[in-house]
């Protein structure tokens, strides 16, 4: 398959990649209602408020006895906010997509996502340091500062995230709506789990809802740097491929369409890169019009006066077996037959 027909296939293939979401006013707002609720947790919590009172109550309360013909199969439901289980599973899926779409940009966003998750959520709990119910100390403090590691709650915060990504991926508003509510469902069902457990505070969960919100909200701000290292990972993937496989690409492309060290974009109007071409190919005989008809380079042509004049040899008119030359004399009885005829 030559090489101009290759990318006119991969322009042509249909792709379900959607425009990334953009920070609009509305997310604006979210983003800082949300980050407003997230301070009010932090406040509530280090001021031992009627929310620490809370946490106690419900601690006391000790839900894993209340209904513990639950408990096994709520073992089982937590781990999806489990970051390695979730994060394998969702990775390969976006990992099918990628494949399918032919770019980066699923398991990037996703990769993105969690780095930015892990940073934000494991400073809060290095910084704040607060103890589990199980092994608190005081009863009604807020147990803070005291080496712990739980405030606020990385299942809830991961389930919000991770699964929050597919919906963030979303092609369609109706598939976008549909994801966003299975995934609002997860992450309210572990975060529920892990208070039922006993492994958080309801305090921690409310923090590690709002943490993992603040996660998918934030996310169109780091789109530009991720389409930055998609277009440098494909164009390293496209080089490494043509030095495996150079025969997969047979037809060179033009010495003057690429510079030397770069990859070339087509790029929709939408920004989504359609096609990476990779470079260091020899010049190709043909190019291709827009229209998709091949375009030779035009060739030097002389006009009909600076032709040279060719004298044709013999006769021009085509030979025939049943017909006599005139350059043969006639018989007499062949003259004979004609003047009788006459």
């Amino acid at each position: 398959m030559r090489t101009d027909e290759k990318l006119d296939q991969m322009e042509e293939r249909p792709t379900d990649r959607a425009r990334p979401p953009q920070m609009t006013r509305t997310r604006l707002w979210l983003f800082g209602g949300t980050l407003a609720v997230y301070a009010a947790i932090v406040v509530g919590v280090l001021a031992t408020s009627w929310l620490v009172t809370f946490d106690w109550q419900v601690m006391f309360f000790r839900p894993y006895k209340q209904w513990p013909s639950i408990h096994a199969f709520l073992d089982y439901f937590v781990v999806l906010g489990q970051r390695g289980p979730t994060a394998v599973a969702v990775a390969a899926w976006l990992g099918w997509r990628c494949w399918r779409q032919r770019n980066l940009h699923p398991l990037l966003v996703l990769g993105a996502s969690l780095l930015l998750l892990n940073i934000t959520v494991g400073a809060a709990k290095l910084g704040m340091s607060r103890l589990g119910p199980h092994y608190a100390t005081t009863v009604g403090s807020n147990e803070m500062w005291l080496g712990g590691d739980i405030f606020p709650s990385g299942h809830t915060a991961n389930a919000v995230v991770t699964w929050g990504v597919l919906a963030y991926l979303a092609t369609t508003p109706l598939r976008r709506r549909t994801l966003s509510v299975i995934a609002a469902l997860g992450a309210l069902g572990v975060g529920m789990t892990t208070v039922y457990l006993g492994t958080h505070w309801v305090s921690d969960v409310l923090l590690g809802w709002a943490a993992g919100l603040l996660v998918l909200l934030a996310m169109p701000w780091l789109e530009p740097g991720i389409i930055w290292v998609e277009d440098r990972l494909m164009g390293i993937l496209l080089r490494l491929w043509l030095r495996l496989r150079p025969d997969s690409l047979r037809g060179p492309l033009p010495a003057d369409a690429l510079a030397p060290g770069l990859s070339r974009q087509r790029i929709a109007p939408d920004g989504e890169v359609l096609v990476r071409e990779a470079i260091g190919a020899a010049p190709r005989s043909a190019a291709r019009a827009p229209d998709g008809w091949p375009h030779h380079p035009a060739r030097p042509h002389t006009s009909r006066s600076e032709r040279t004049p060719v004298t044709p040899a013999g006769s021009r008119r085509p030979p025939h077996a049943d017909r006599v030359p005139r350059t043969t004399p006639l018989s007499p009885a062949s003259g004979r037959g004609r003047n009788t005829s006459g």
